[in-house]
């Protein structure tokens, strides 16, 4: 691990986590019977949790964070499974379909110091200049 995020074939699998996660909700979702352009409209629904950032890295964080993670999406599941609401049980899924899909793409959870610093890693390209570098 290097400058606290993960690398290497440990960061491969947590990506590769993602991606699973990511096709468990589309066959998950298909359980439900809801219309797929229900799945295309929310998928990028849980961005919204970014707009923390526009007061401070470590607000936008946090609430990226809390929107990113698993919980929040399983306590929707959960909910919908335990009171028979399909559309919330659809939701939840495509939530979680969401948090599979940034973690495959390498999106992972922030820190508070920038952005683009993940525990998957920075998301600065080769030549940027990383702050923290």
């Amino acid at each position: 691990m290097a400058n606290g995020f993960v690398n290497a074939k440990p960061r491969w699998w947590l990506r590769l986590d993602g991606a699973v996660l990511f096709v468990g909700s589309l066959l998950t979702f298909r359980l439900t019977h809801q219309h797929w352009w229900l799945y295309v409209v929310l998928l990028f629904v849980p961005d919204i949790f970014m707009l923390g950032y526009l007061r401070s890295t470590t607000v936008g964080a946090f609430f990226y964070n809390v929107g990113h993670s698993y919980l929040a999406p399983s306590l929707v599941v959960l909910y919908g499974w335990h009171f028979h609401h399909v559309a919330v049980l659809a939701i939840g899924i495509i939530w979680l379909g969401h948090v599979g899909w940034d973690r495959f793409f390498g999106y992972g959870l922030k820190y508070d110091s920038n952005f683009k610093h993940t525990h998957l890693g920075s998301l600065f390209k080769e030549g940027e200049d990383d702050p923290a570098a």
